[in-house]
């Protein structure tokens, strides 16, 4: 028998993403966020929810555009620090010792230590409540060359975190289980 916990926010998985912006002085921001996910495959589009009250939500209705940097899971702690320290108050990629890179096709850093990126142009902004939900249309993902195999992005190499809201707690990636796409008659 299910057990009903309410109407909470337990989906999962949830990404960690770090969602990469600037300020109104230029100063490069970062913030993990883990209400995201692909939200449209033509033209490919993801979305990524935050309050108003966060630093990045102002940086990204100003500017137009944002960067997700996908962390491995060495970096848990630089995710979770990110996370809960203000752009308002403290230069969060300078405090980690990381590098921002200049996004060339939006007006948004990155991270050079992740090895995963995508740049994106604000597409929708949707008013929800709490959050808001921002779609980026994707106009370029960015991979080391390291984290793939055969051309094609290999998750065990890329190693990115994942939050549970049940727990809060962070996670690895497992191992594969079967290639998609194949059961084409019922199991």
């Amino acid at each position: 028998m299910k057990q009903s916990l309410g109407a909470k926010t337990l989906a999962m998985p949830t990404p960690v993403w770090l969602v990469g912006t600037y300020d109104e002085n230029n100063k490069p921001n970062v913030m993990a966020a883990a209400w995201g996910g692909i939200c449209c495959s033509k033209p490919p589009c993801i979305q990524v929810s935050l309050r108003a009250a966060t630093y990045t939500h102002g940086n990204i209705k100003k500017r137009k555009a944002f960067t997700v940097s996908v962390p491995s899971e060495e970096y848990w702690r630089a995710a979770d620090y990110v996370g809960i320290a203000s752009g308002r108050d403290t230069d969060k990629i300078n405090d980690l010792g990381w590098t921002s890179v200049q996004s060339k096709l939006v007006d948004a850093p990155y991270l050079d230590e992740c090895s995963l990126v995508i740049e994106c142009r604000l597409k929708e902004t949707v008013e929800l409540g709490l959050h808001t939900l921002f779609v980026g249309e994707i106009l370029d993902v960015k991979a080391d060359e390291a984290s793939l195999t055969n051309g094609k992005l290999d998750i065990q190499k890329i190693k990115p975190i994942i939050f549970n809201p049940g727990d809060s707690g962070y996670f690895s990636v497992g191992k594969k289980i079967a290639d998609a796409f194949k059961q084409k008659t019922p199991p």
